[in-house]
């Protein structure tokens, strides 16, 4: 392994803090990250781009193997985090910037961090990479529909034109990163090493960069929305696995099902945010603490359920 592969893996496994060090900073400092904002939808398709390019149709394989459990999957995430977000929002009496910012994260597709969380839990991995793949391909029609059908009590809500934002900074470039993986097969490895390491910088330059722009409402508000986010996330985790369950699937299922349920792309969230919603910049603060906190709350459910179901085959 090179010195550049150690420290990549060393910068992603400790990903959660470097989040909290520069959202603290930007916090202390807010001019200078701001100048980050307006290139935050580059930023997102660059990791879309660097998603794209580490697929192949050999990833989409498992849609036609199991089917059940991709569709259980892919249905439960956009009915429970959507649903769980709204109930939240009422049950807090949130306000209206911070209520849209909540259901908005909560109506993204799967976040990439959670195939990763899969594999640590001894979960199905390649379940995880098919629903994470199919709810990014649906996220340009069911995250705008959906969006628009809770948020807008709160909010005037602009469904058509978050379609060609999500089109242009999720779908585009990740079918550009598939055509540039078939074009030029295993000669494109060599970039794909870089790209987990771009990818983490992206979204830790975004999640700087909305600190800084919601620091006033940060501080009001902050520790609300954090709670919110936490409640979000850990229900996400329980609903999606009992999905499986129901559904009689599994073990290793309900554990991949659990992960793509609650865990976001956050990113996402924050970029529709800072297009959609510039006149109200705490919006997009809900996605910036959820790309924090589900980058904590993972790694220690992947590691309890990979202690439990080693310490079982021991026994």
């Amino acid at each position: 392994m090179s010195s550049f592969q150690r420290v990549s893996q060393l910068i992603q496994k400790t990903f959660a803090l470097w989040v909290l060090i520069f959202a603290a900073t930007a916090f202390f400092w807010p001019s200078g990250f701001k100048w980050i904002g307006p290139w935050v939808p580059w930023l997102l398709g660059i990791v879309m781009f660097g998603m794209g390019i580490t697929l192949s149709l050999a990833d989409f394989r498992e849609v036609a193997r199991h089917p059940k459990a991709v569709v259980i999957g892919v249905v439960a995430h956009f009915v429970v985090m959507p649903g769980i977000a709204y109930g939240l929002c009422k049950l807090f009496n949130l306000p209206p910037d911070v209520a849209i910012g909540v259901i908005l994260v909560g109506c993204c597709p799967s976040g990439t961090a959670s195939n990763v969380m899969v594999y640590l839990a001894r979960g199905n991995t390649a379940l995880a990479v098919a629903c994470a793949s199919v709810s990014t391909l649906l996220a340009p029609v069911l995250t705008p529909a959906i969006f628009y059908l809770l948020a807008h009590a709160w909010l005037h809500v602009h469904a058509g034109d978050m379609f060609i934002s999500v089109l242009t900074v999720v779908l585009l470039p990740i079918v550009l990163g598939l055509i540039v993986h078939a074009a030029l097969g295993k000669r494109v490895q060599t970039a794909a090493t870089y790209m987990p390491l771009v990818s983490v910088v992206a979204i830790i330059a975004i999640v700087a960069a909305v600190v800084a722009g919601s620091k006033t409402r940060i501080v009001e508000t902050g520790l609300l929305i954090f709670a919110v986010v936490v409640l979000h996330n850990g229900l996400g985790y329980l609903f999606g696995y009992w999905a499986g369950r129901l559904a009689r699937l599994p073990r290793a299922d309900n554990k991949a099902i659990a992960f793509e349920v609650g865990m976001q792309n956050s990113g996402l969230g924050v970029a529709l945010a800072a297009i959609h919603f510039k006149a109200n910049p705490i919006a997009a603060v809900p996605s910036a603490i959820f790309s924090f906190w589900h980058n904590i709350s993972g790694p220690l459910l992947a590691t309890y359920w990979a202690r439990k179901d080693g310490a079982k085959a021991q026994s």
